[in-house]
């Protein structure tokens, strides 16, 4: 049989005879969500110079390698 003895101020547990120090965490707030209507962001392609754009068909953000800043400039309409 195992006796178990927690003591709140001290943060230890004795169990039959020895003592252990433990610590206990939960977790803290979570941030904001990405976008106030919960739509996620989709930047698994993403590369250097990427744009976020609102895909309408997934209903997410995404970044990928396809709309960057160079493309904007060279095949943009102004």
């Amino acid at each position: 049989m195992s006796n178990i003895n927690v003591t709140q101020n001290k943060n230890t547990v004795t169990v039959n005879g020895e003592t252990r120090v433990v610590t206990v965490k939960t977790a803290g707030p979570q941030g904001p969500a990405f976008a106030a209507t919960g739509t996620s962001l989709n930047d698994s392609n993403k590369v250097d110079g990427s744009v976020v754009f609102f895909d309408s068909s997934s209903g997410t953000f995404k970044a990928d390698s396809t709309t960057t800043k160079l493309t904007l400039v060279n095949g943009g309409n102004f």
